[in-house]
């Protein structure tokens, strides 16, 4: 493993502890972890293709993995990956993304979930898997995951997921689901700002930005400070007009919002789509520690789903994460984590603007595009 240098992301796991007994051990944990990594990398999808990108990449393993009895079977890696505790598998690839921390900086995390469909198991009654997931909007880069079992539970996994992170400077971004008080306040404790979208989940506090923002636009902005900004988008077949709006908290809402930590202003976004002779319009509201910074505020809004077009999607377009049978144990939680570290490896080499799909090809048909991404800086 020398061999790649000390920028090579393998490096950062070889202290992860191996849960298996010693007298089983015939493959070293370091070279089934840098196996599954580099197949994933290269479009293994399963542990099956784990170990036959393994057998066909022999040689050029050898090079920098010990390897001593061979490329183990993929019931060998399975069972090990059913077993390695998640939160420190994610600890070793936490420790990478620290290492990228100095050089590329944290201004905006986005925080959202995404179950894995295809994960529940039936016979053993377990619910579908749902990840919730930090995601570097700047920097396309996953700096972390929580694992529940229930969509809902999201409020008890974003406060464990914030814990893992240095937050100190950033903007953190959530849906509906994470405006909560607690959460809000750790945010600030963390010395990071927040923009946090308000739904019916809170009603007193959505009612209330209804009527102040109702009441803005009927006055036509007059006896407010108020800041606007507009941005138009013509893309696939679509036109899409968006109206950002920021205040300061006004009076009327103290009362639903004095408990929220640091909160300073409130935001409203107004989105116009026309397609095909079809008009659609959504409107929306967030509460924020920011100040009356619009451009600021646009930019956190808009920047959130970059975790959904990403993240999200290319795990579903790119990796198939919804169709994948791994049920077992631990197993689903860590190949999602094979999954997100293959998309922040690959997504550092900026020079490249190959999809990620071809991306995975190419580093499979070619050791040297492997390599790269492997040891890729931004």
């Amino acid at each position: 493993m020398k061999r790649l240098g000390k920028a090579s992301i393998l490096m950062h796991f070889a202290d992860l502890e191996d849960p298996r007994i010693e007298r089983t051990k015939k493959h070293l944990l370091s070279d089934i972890i840098s196996l599954a990594i580099c197949a994933v990398i290269a479009g293994a999808d399963g542990w099956e293709e784990i170990e036959d990108f393994g057998h066909d990449k022999f040689e050029w393993l050898k090079k920098f993995l010990r390897l001593p009895n061979g490329i183990p079977s993929h019931d060998t890696i399975s069972r090990l990956f059913r077993r390695i505790k998640p939160k420190a598998f994610q600890e070793c690839f936490l420790d990478w993304t620290q290492a990228l921390h100095e050089q590329l900086g944290r201004k905006h995390v986005a925080i959202d979930g995404k179950t894995l469909r295809s994960s529940h198991d039936r016979n053993m009654a377990k619910n579908a898997l749902h990840l919730v997931s930090a995601w570097s909007v700047e920097n396309h880069l996953t700096l972390g995951q929580e694992a529940v079992d229930e969509k809902s539970n999201e409020i008890t996994a974003i406060p464990e997921l914030l814990q893992l992170l240095a937050l100190e400077g950033a903007i953190v971004t959530i849906d509906a689901m994470g405006c909560q008080k607690n959460i809000a306040e750790q945010i600030v404790k963390q010395e990071a700002d927040y923009v946090l979208a308000v739904k019916a989940n809170q009603p007193t506090l959505h009612a209330a930005l209804q009527e102040h923002f109702t009441h803005l636009h009927d006055t036509d902005f007059t006896d407010a400070e108020v800041r606007r900004y507009n941005t138009r988008q013509n893309a696939h077949g679509r036109e899409e007009e968006r109206c950002y709006y920021v205040s300061p908290v006004p009076e009327s809402l103290h009362r639903a919002g004095d408990d929220w930590a640091g909160l300073q202003s409130v935001g409203q976004v107004i989105s116009i789509t026309q397609r095909d002779g079809k008009e659609v319009s959504d409107v929306r509201y967030y509460i924020t520690s920011l100040p009356v910074r619009v451009k600021a505020f646009a930019s956190a809004v808009r920047g959130h789903w970059g975790i959904e077009n990403s993240l999200h999607w290319v795990l579903d377009v790119t990796f198939d994460e919804d169709r994948s049978r791994i049920r077992k144990d631990h197993g689903p939680e860590n190949f999602a984590l094979l999954r997100r570290i293959a998309t922040s490896v690959i997504k550092q080499d900026t020079s490249s603007k190959q999809s990620i799909k071809r991306t995975r090809k190419r580093a499979g048909w070619n050791n040297q595009n492997l390599l790269k991404a492997l040891t890729a800086r931004p």
